[in-house]
């Protein structure tokens, strides 16, 4: 923290002002989670809370929220009285902090009594993915989509509460657009009233310490952020220009083809602003909905969105698990945006709701640049979002809509493998089969890792779920998910993982694919569906990976006999109950396989899917260091 920061503030004032917030943020979360209805926001937790101070500066940093910045927009401060909520989810007047309609957004002011009577100090807000705002399909997110208006309904920031009085005409509004209203209209309560909780918890602590000495904590945490980032993460980063660019391959409208999305990284740690991300060479925006709407001004949201990345250039483990991500990351970066009509700066009406292909493909993008910077010191890719989901009639007759986000493998790391089945929302799961089973026609008949999906390497990556659903009665399948033909990336040496994909009734009479960007694919009752999500890429040579690591991954069911021989070298024979290993045939297996070797592999490993959409090229131009 700067040096009038830390002079105005008690170390242990600090630490119980840091606590309190991490405490208030955690207990609004809770109680949206105990007294939501859908299982979007209940049981997959696909939402969050955020603590904002009255500058609109994001406080915590557990994870990334929406912004401020619209409601005080269209809503002044001194306009704003206790017992206020605004509401809002309207993309294109977010300012970036919304990426699709169904993210519904709950704004909270706290008030502390000043000179001119209550005054706002601080927001509590609530940013989740709820099941339909209406649109042309069920979910709100149409694959085919050519216009936000056929995404669902808009909503600019608007007053939901006023002074503790809800707007029922508002509300009413709403729930007539959606195909679930008693779910819709009871989660927008759950979090209105957890946010409500959390203006008064925070309103304790202003009352308990007093506004200047609370205040000054804020600006003392934030400035910390700044200090750290600078001195011990940006710091690891040669000065320098480096360039890369990484791919959505759909857009649900067009044939598939590369959509880049591009980053030139730019670090001199001779400037105040010392890093500066440049998105020039991002493709032309997308007739179909994998857009990505920012309204950027500075870029105020995508900072701290691509931010966590960073924090994998910590010393160790532990230090990058205790450093968080809070307003203080922004003064450190600077962003340069192509002119409106690009996947990152669309004009409106372009379509939307696809836009995890981008925004995550973003986190990707960033990892890989940096990952040039520092000789590979950085995690390969991964994939972790992804939504599926079926509707139609239940056993009663009565229609239903099930929506889940399914995680994916993490990369492979320069310490250790990735994570399996890990989701890019903190807290976020799959969703219970036990739950779904009592409550939708279907049975889930397996829910466990897909074998081979991590990507090989000296670290290997994360495997994705492998799922298996058989409907018991007539109903339609949904996907919305990137990444079934171009695969998650390794890294220095590290291979790609396996791609996500979708079969109804495999080795049955009706096998087929289902494409990955799906509104309605029909599915008999008695057919199952078999859904395999991605895998993270590899870190390292695959021939560096100590056999015994092999060796348990077979144990385990991660990887596959073949797998350990086609991609490690590894010669085992398995008889179902016991694995051995041949030392002298794997020896020599090893050495052939790097006698093939030609000595110019790429930095990158993109998978055998790019070849298919580039041309025939193995590689891009970029991904040579």
């Amino acid at each position: 923290m700067t040096a009038a920061a830390a002079g105005r503030v008690d170390p242990v004032v600090l630490e119980i002002v840091e606590g309190s917030l991490a405490a208030i943020e955690k207990e609004v979360e809770t109680a949206i989670g105990r007294t939501a209805r859908s299982p979007m926001i209940r049981d997959a937790h696909d939402f969050r809370a955020g603590i904002h101070d009255r500058k609109l500066r994001k406080l915590t940093g557990r994870s990334y929220s929406a912004l401020v910045h619209p409601v005080a927009r269209d809503f002044p401060l001194e306009t704003m009285r206790p017992g206020d909520v605004f509401f809002h989810n309207d993309v294109y007047l977010s300012e970036g902090g919304i990426g699709h309609l169904p993210d519904l957004c709950v704004t909270v002011p706290v008030f502390v009594d000043g000179d001119a009577g209550r005054e706002v100090v601080a927001f509590v807000q609530a940013f989740g993915h709820h099941d339909d705002i209406g649109g042309s399909v069920p979910g709100s997110m149409p694959s085919q989509a050519t216009s936000v208006f056929e995404e669902g309904l808009m909503v600019p920031p608007i007053k939901l509460w006023d002074q503790g009085v809800r707007n029922d005409a508002a509300l009413r509004i709403m729930t007539r657009n959606s195909r679930m209203p008693d779910s819709l209209a009871a989660d927008l309560d759950a979090e209105c009233s957890a946010c409500l909780m959390g203006s008064r918890r925070l309103s304790e602590l202003f009352t308990r310490y007093g506004r200047e000495t609370v205040e000054a904590c804020f600006d003392a945490l934030i400035d910390k952020t700044t200090e750290v980032y600078r001195t011990e993460i940006l710091s690891k980063i040669p000065d320098g220009s480096y360039v890369w660019e990484d791919y959505a391959e759909h857009d649900g409208v067009d044939e598939p083809r590369l959509h880049a999305q591009r980053i030139t990284l730019t670090m001199d740690s001779s400037r105040e602003v010392p890093l500066v991300l440049d998105f020039t060479g991002t493709s032309p925006q997308a007739k179909g909905p994998i857009n990505h709407c920012g309204d950027y001004a500075e870029g105020n949201f995508l900072k701290k969105w691509l931010a966590p990345i960073l924090r994998n250039l910590a010393d160790t483990p532990e230090r990058m698990a205790e450093l968080d991500v809070n307003e203080g990351i922004v003064p450190l970066i600077e962003m340069r945006f192509p002119p409106p009509g690009t996947l990152l700066t669309p004009v409106f009406p372009a379509p939307t709701n696809a836009r995890t292909f981008v925004i995550l493909r973003l986190l990707g993008v960033l990892a890989g640049v940096v990952a040039k910077a520092v000789d590979g010191r950085m995690p390969a890719d991964q994939e972790t979002i992804r939504y599926t989901g079926v509707y139609g009639d239940d056993l009663d007759g009565q229609p239903y809509l099930m929506r889940e986000v399914l995680g994916g493998g993490s990369g492979g790391r320069y310490y250790a493998d990735g994570e399996d089945t890990i989701h890019v929302v903190p807290d976020s799961r799959n969703l219970p089969t036990e739950f779904t089973e009592s409550r939708f026609p279907f049975i889930v008949e397996r829910l466990g890792l897909a074998q081979d999906s991590g990507g090989p390497g000296q670290f290997r990556g994360g495997l994705g779920y492998e799922k298996h659903v058989r409907m018991l009665r007539d109903a339609h399948f949904m996907s919305i998910a990137d990444r079934s033909i171009l695969a998650c990336w390794g890294v220095k040496g590290g291979k790609a993982g396996q791609p996500f994909s979708v079969t109804v009734d495999p080795v049955g009479p009706g096998e087929r694919i289902v494409d990955a960007l799906a509104d309605a694919e029909p599915v008999r009752a008695g057919e199952v569906i078999r859904i395999r999500t991605t895998g993270g890429g590899g870190w390292g040579d695959p021939l560096a990976r100590a056999v015994e690591d092999v060796v348990r991954d077979v144990r385990w069911h991660k990887v596959s006999v073949a797998g350990a021989r086609e991609d490690y070298g590894v010669v085992l024979t398995y008889d179902g109950s016991q694995v051995a290993l041949d030392v002298d045939a794997t020896t020599d297996l090893r050495a052939q396989l790097r006698a093939r070797r030609t000595g110019d592999e790429p930095f990158f490993d993109r998978g055998p899917g790019y070849a298919r959409l580039s041309g025939g090229h193995a590689f891009a131009d970029v991904d040579r260091v």
